[in-house]
């Protein structure tokens, strides 16, 4: 990592509000400001002409730098910057919540002078409709969606999700598990996070390195803090090869829902063995074993999740820059905006997941 990135990554101010409504507080806001430069925004897939010498993409990339402050979290995906009290008129709620952004975005100008304002990331399902923001000039941008599993009732174990798949599904889902029941391989629970951390943050860093955008790294303590804190809502699943770890998946139960977190892999062992499908995998028995109605798989790999029953839900972030006439600009970039959608399929026997073992 360079020693700019590492100013940029140490910058990061973090603010918490309530909005009150009278003496009644009616929302609580959590926000992340910092800098953002051009080599944080471009991965190993970049679009830039690749004739060009690379210390000369670097150092153009170095020189656009900008200021965001994001209502939310920007090391992990989901609507983590708002939380709207129970019984309250949202419409009116979000213009209290837009009004305290902006005293945020004006309280930290000594921190350097916010770009753009984003709330991330809103689900279609979620009762969080921040329409209300639009006449504060913030523009709404859909992104790639939430990939959601709904869980049977009736499953109890991961050969019942396993039994309610198509014959194609199935045998593909088995072909995965197949190399991992061998005496070399085990995939597993992992007891003690800090006693491995220095494998777990290199095996992140190999997913982290290949993402198209990556505004910041976890921390080395980031996972074992979270584990101790969330305590039996918190697993992280490992996969070993002759004891070394070589892929592991976090896993978070929020209600009645799993969310499938944090995940490092080594990718040179994933050319060889079909570690991230395990992965995923693991994640559904997980699921099934706490009694959870769904799984929130995030974005990404689209195709690899729609082939386990995942459906695509839309999520929204809502962009405001500060200058006015730039907010024109912005609302017309985000109509050109494309995202990756995932195919149609069903892997069960049935559309509504009724045909069970």
């Amino acid at each position: 990592m360079s020693s700019a990135q590492d100013e940029f990554f140490e910058a990061i101010v973090r603010d918490f509000a309530i909005v009150y409504d009278k003496e009644e507080p009616v929302a609580a806001i959590a926000t992340q400001t910092f800098d953002v430069v051009g080599t944080q925004l471009i991965g190993g897939n970049s679009a830039l002409p690749q004739n060009l010498p690379e210390q000369w993409k670097r150092k153009s990339l170095s020189l656009l730098k900008r200021r965001i402050m994001i209502c939310g979290n920007v090391h992990t995906w989901g609507p983590h910057g708002v939380a709207i009290a129970a019984g309250q008129d949202h419409q009116r709620v979000w213009q209290g919540i837009a009004e305290c952004l902006y005293r945020i975005r004006r309280a930290n100008r000594l921190h350097g002078q916010v770009d753009y304002v984003i709330v991330k990331d809103l689900l279609e399902s979620d009762p969080l409709d921040a329409s209300a923001l639009e006449p504060f000039r913030y523009r709404s941008m859909e992104t790639e969606p939430n990939m959601v599993l709904s869980l049977h009732p009736q499953w109890q174990s991961m050969d019942d999700y396993l039994g309610s798949l198509t014959k194609r599904y199935r045998a593909a889902a088995r072909k995965v598990k197949k190399p991992f029941d061998c005496d070399t391989l085990s995939v597993s629970p992992i007891e003690n996070l800090r006693d491995e951390s220095d494998r777990i943050l290199e095996l992140y860093k190999a997913v982290a390195a290949k993402a198209d955008v990556c505004l910041f790294e976890l921390n080395i303590t980031t996972l074992p803090r979270i584990a101790e804190s969330l305590d039996d809502d918190f697993e992280t699943i490992g996969i070993r090869e002759n004891g070394l770890l070589i892929g592991y998946v976090t896993v978070i139960r929020d209600g009645e829902t799993a969310i499938g977190f944090y995940l490092g892999m080594d990718y040179e062992a994933n050319a060889r063995l079909p570690v991230y499908h395990a992965l995923l995998l693991a994640v559904i028995e997980q699921a099934i074993r706490w009694r959870c109605k769904r799984i929130s798989f995030g974005r990404t790999a689209l195709e690899a999740k729609s082939r386990l029953g995942c459906k695509p839900e839309t999520v929204h972030v809502w962009v405001r820059h500060r200058v006015p006439l730039l907010n024109f600009v912005v609302h017309q970039l985000l109509k050109n905006v494309n995202h990756d959608e995932p195919p149609e399929r069903n892997p069960f026997k049935d559309a509504n997941n009724e045909t069970l073992p």
